[in-house]
Formats: C-alpha cells, structure tokens, sequence
C-alpha cells in the first residue's frame, strides 16, 4: 500500500515538532532506570536489569524519592526519544526524494578550558 508523499508544509511541521522534542533533551537533572518499591518497616528498594540479571539495593527514603524522580525522567526521555524516531521515520520514508530533510540539532561546540 503506498502513501501519499507529505507536503512541504507537512515537512515543516514534522521538523519543528523534532527540533523542538530534541530541545527537551538536555533538560533533565538525573535519569536511572528501574523501580523503586517500598520495603517494611520504612525502607524502599531500588531494582532493575544488569546484563540480564536483576539487581536490588536498599534505600533510605529520600534517595528512594531522587530515585522515583529520575526514573521518571528516564521514562519521559525513552518517550521523546520514540516519537523523535517516529518522526524521523516518517520524514525519510514518506517525503519526496527530492525534499532536503535537515534533522540536525545545531548545537554551539562548548569551548575547551
């Protein structure tokens, strides 16, 4: 089944919607992944996956709170990352082969101290 080729004003609203899921990138303070479940009396534990195997360590309440919250960012970058992919996807396969599809995210280069 073949689709019709996007427009060049459907293009353009892809590569904003991009340009301004990749700007969310860099915003988040700290990601881990796994969960974070409560363990009696007063204790929390943290698990997840290494090479195949889970993991668990103990946490005392507030990390386990830092804990949930970076797991939760990690969560909101895998969904960015899905739809960037998606759109990314979309542009390459259903744009005309002769629309330029710019996807680079610009960034200035940090200088080196």
């Amino acid at each position: 089944m073949k689709t019709e080729p996007l427009s060049s004003k459907q293009i353009a609203s892809l590569q904003a919607r991009y340009r301004a899921l990749a700007t969310q990138l860099g915003t988040f303070e700290a990601l881990s992944q796994g969960s974070v479940m409560p363990q009696p009396p007063r204790a929390w534990k943290w698990t997840r996956k290494v090479r195949g195997k889970t993991v668990t360590l103990g946490l005392s309440a507030e990390k386990a709170r830092r804990m949930k919250q970076a797991i939760a960012n990690y969560r909101v970058l895998e969904t960015l990352i899905g739809e960037m992919r998606e759109i990314t996807q979309k542009l390459i396969l259903e744009s005309p082969e002769s629309a330029p599809i710019p996807l680079r995210v610009r960034r200035p280069k940090q200088a080196l101290t």
